[in-house]
């Protein structure tokens, strides 16, 4: 083909409105020149816009991508079918380790556990405790409630340890097993200041847990708590390490010292133990803090030290009390500055005597109403968690020096302990709620001591 057949043809082809490619500028009827000769007129070729180009080049790039993913994907089904012909069939990969056993040991305080290992070996031991206790409503009707803990056989014949908290005020109260037996308990004993509580259950042969050393405990150490959370994921097991040990924490106005630990802890599972992974139990799972300051919290679970208490527990079993539990003899509360402002007391600190039982050691020793105890034994007294944290440091019998605030001076005087009973400690409950609930008039009768003896 010559030039100008090609110049012709490409004439054609920008001038074919079919063609999609090129558009045809020229003018549709030329017009003659001097010597009567049509000319072509000059061609004004203008270049094609940026997006038609990329458009047509896009378009074709996705076509071509179309049927090359196709010839892919069809040639990969093909191989993958054409493998699987030749294995004989579609097979998934296998692992083809052989699983370690877990194995039920005893506890001797000799033999390191992996954690499934303590778990099988100790998961017997552990209970499921649901209460229910009735109340009467301010419309004088019956109302019932329910709750649910956590504990742990301490023998083969059916005593188990759980939280005060978790049993107080409990009309019924109902422990299952592992193996889904269920059993009626009794309450032998209980005491709110150290908030542990001992159960009996009529069986025999149950499998006991083994009691360690709470004092060997040391920060870093791996930790396990089997429990009940929620009441309803019963014998579930949580571990995390120990964060502290001797973490002075309050609740609920009472001093603890605690084992705390990052281990998840839900309500539940207060009364569970807390175990290493020697299977021995170092702790009672007794609280745990989501909030504080109003700032949400995780990771902060506390354990009672279990040497804390061992010897409570032994003394709640043999005689349903804590036989030796110190007592002051009176009823207190915390001092405030309201209340120094409001009597014209130089002392806004301290634990404020509101009476003093008759026979009791606050009388032998001196106390009357409207002292203020400052000190015990040279530690400072600012509140009745102070007093309470230092009564759980003696036994009865034991002799302490308290000193108090009294007409404008400080005293001292010496202090032996009474033995305080079940029925002592009720009596001084009911004296200290009778004090909340009379409010002013409590007080009014504080100002006629304080302005109206001579």
């Amino acid at each position: 083909m010559n030039e100008n057949n090609d110049f012709r043809s490409e004439e054609q082809g920008f001038s074919d409105p079919n063609n999609l490619y090129h558009y045809n500028y020229r003018e549709q009827h030329s017009a003659p020149n001097e010597q009567g000769r049509t000319e072509a007129p000059v061609v004004s070729k203008k270049k094609n816009s940026f997006w038609k180009k990329t458009g047509v080049k896009v378009t074709a790039l996705v076509l071509a991508c179309a049927v090359v993913g196709g010839g892919a994907g069809f040639g990969g089904a093909a191989l993958a079918r054409s493998v699987g012909a030749a294995d004989s069939g579609t097979t998934l990969r296998q692992s083809g380790r052989t699983a370690q056993e877990v194995t039920v040991k005893k506890v001797t305080g000799q033999t390191l556990m992996s954690p499934a290992e303590v778990y099988a070996s100790t998961v017997s031991s552990v209970v499921s405790i649901n209460s229910s206790s009735v109340s009467t409503n301010i419309f004088g009707q019956r109302v019932e409630s329910a709750s649910s803990g956590s504990g742990f056989v301490v023998t083969q014949d059916g005593y188990i340890v759980t939280n005060h908290h978790v049993i107080a005020s409990a009309t019924s109260v109902t422990v299952t097993m592992y193996d889904g037996s269920e059993y009626p308990a009794t309450v032998v004993g209980s005491d709110s200041d150290y908030d542990v509580a001992v159960l009996k259950i009529n069986a025999t042969g149950l499998q006991p847990v083994t009691l360690g050393s709470s004092e060997d405990v040391n920060v870093g150490d791996t930790v396990l708590a089997i429990g009940n959370p929620l009441g309803e994921l019963t014998f579930s097991m949580s571990q995390g390490i120990v964060s502290c040990c001797d973490r002075a924490i309050n609740v609920d106005g009472t001093p603890f010292n605690m084992i705390q630990v990052d281990a998840s802890i839900n309500p539940g599972n207060s009364g569970g133990p807390l175990m290493n992974l020697y299977g021995e139990v170092v702790g009672i799972v007794s609280a745990k803090y989501s909030s504080y300051s109003n700032t949400a919290v995780e990771g902060l679970g506390f354990a009672i030290p279990i040497g804390d208490v061992q010897a409570i527990i032994k003394d709640i079993m043999e005689n349903g009390q804590i036989t030796d539990k110190p007592a002051f003899g009176i009823t207190a509360g915390t001092m405030t500055r309201q209340m120094a402002a409001q009597y014209q007391i130089d002392q806004t600190s301290g634990v404020f005597v509101y009476s003093v039982n008759k026979g009791g050691a606050g009388e032998k020793a001196g106390l009357q109403m409207g002292d203020v105890i400052t000190k015990v034994d040279g530690t400072d007294i600012s509140s009745m968690e102070d007093l309470t944290a230092v009564k759980k440091n003696h036994r009865a019998g034991d002799t302490v020096t308290v000193t108090y605030y009294r007409g404008g001076e400080s005293h001292t005087t010496q202090l032996t302990f009474d033995a305080k009973t079940a029925e002592t400690e009720q009596t001084q409950q009911d004296q200290q709620n009778q004090q909340n609930q009379q409010g002013s008039s409590s007080w009014g009768d504080l100002y006629d001591y304080f302005f109206g003896r001579k």
